[in-house]
């Protein structure tokens, strides 16, 4: 079957990839063609369109480039159409792919969400319209279940893609020699794929390694940058930008200081005790604050339900706010203890790898059965 997916961000690309891997083995036959990234390329088929040219995130941001936004969205649904795929994947990013989704319903072609948009955050009324234009949702997060059930509407619960990918993950033995980062322990610091999101969060991260003399910072560089990118950021200062090697530097880490995303969760799986940040252009921040109504923003504290990690959004995140926090989680033994045993439960809680392959098998299924 002819396969098309969407995928927006980073976070996205690592999943989509994994699918197109399962799909494979349920459907030999499976040809791709898609809006992604470098894992997804590499999986074989036809690379539209990178998420680096799409990723905008905050309401201002969005304003700001709408008309790239609209241009992604009309070359989208025209390529759709051109290739008329038997089986159209839509990956997280709700923005842009609700929209694809509602094209998609218009032209009679069934439509796949997976890593369900988070209306649970604001606006829930969304559900009713997603009900209407998405034919098979497939959920990740275990609390998602019941909340889409309030509004009568029956989802697959596939388990969490990031176990897989996690389980996946070879460590590389050598990664500390060649990057040459023995000696000291290290603070990972993780400011996530898209320029605003660096922008704002790296200055900060990179301030507070003047406070620890005694510990290695190391950068996880987006796949999408270079290190010339970063090197604005740094003003010389000897702090390591490695690309494509954020499980490595995890692995390794004995801190973290994690923008909020799919990261935290990748940084609980691999017990390393972390601070979540955010940080925004204030007008966005403002109107998050209005319509956003969660108790917490790292994916960590929202499914364990309580406050596990410690979060630092906008005016609350500054270099000494972080010093203060990475302090607790690297001297505090009893805090830091306590840390690791509630990444304990969220194990639990996530579950088992295997996402990938039993979305797989339910998209092929349902495709099948059309």
């Amino acid at each position: 079957m002819k396969y098309y997916l969407v995928a927006g961000e980073a976070s996205g690309d690592l999943h989509g990839a994994s699918l197109m891997k399962e799909l494979k083995k349920v459907d030999p036959e499976a040809e791709f063609r898609f809006f992604g990234g470098d894992l997804m390329k590499a999986e074989g088929g036809t690379l539209v369109k990178h998420f680096a040219d799409m990723a905008f995130m905050g309401f201002f941001e969005v304003a700001a480039n709408l008309r790239t936004i609209l241009k992604n969205l009309a070359f989208c649904k025209l390529d759709i159409a051109s290739y008329h795929p038997d089986v159209l994947i839509l990956i997280d990013f709700p923005g842009f792919n609700l929209k694809i989704a509602a094209f998609a319903k218009e032209n009679n072609l069934p439509v796949n969400y997976y890593i369900s948009p988070k209306v649970w955050a604001w606006n829930q009324k969304r559900v009713l319209k997603i009900k209407k234009i998405v034919d098979h949702l497939f959920c990740i997060l275990p609390f998602e279940v019941d909340f889409y059930k309030d509004w009568g509407m029956k989802v697959d619960y596939v388990g969490n893609p990031l176990l897989d990918a996690v389980a996946a993950f070879k460590p590389d033995a050598d990664f500390l020699q060649k990057n040459n980062l023995t000696g000291k322990k290290i603070i990972a610091l993780l400011p996530g794929s898209r320029k605003q999101e660096i922008n704002y969060l790296l200055p900060d991260m990179i301030a507070v390694a003047n406070q620890y003399p005694d510990y290695q910072f190391v950068i996880a560089g987006a796949p999408s940058f270079n290190t010339d990118y970063y090197s604005q950021y740094l003003n010389g200062r000897p702090i390591p930008v490695l690309f494509n090697s954020t499980y490595d530097i995890l692995s390794n880490a004995h801190a973290a200081v994690v923008a909020s995303g799919t990261a935290t969760l990748e940084a609980a799986l691999f017990n390393v005790p972390q601070i979540v940040v955010y940080k925004g252009n204030p007008i966005s921040i403002g109107i998050a604050r209005m319509v956003i109504k969660i108790k917490f923003i790292s994916l960590v504290n929202l499914i364990v339900n309580r406050g596990i990690v410690n979060e630092l959004i906008q005016g609350d995140y500054t270099p000494v706010t972080i010093g203060a926090k990475l302090d607790l989680i690297i001297n505090n033994e009893e805090y830091r203890r306590a840390m690791l045993a509630n990444y304990d439960e969220l194990d639990q809680k996530m579950g088992s790898p295997g996402a990938s392959a039993k979305t797989a098998k339910l998209i092929v299924k349902y495709a099948t059965k059309k």
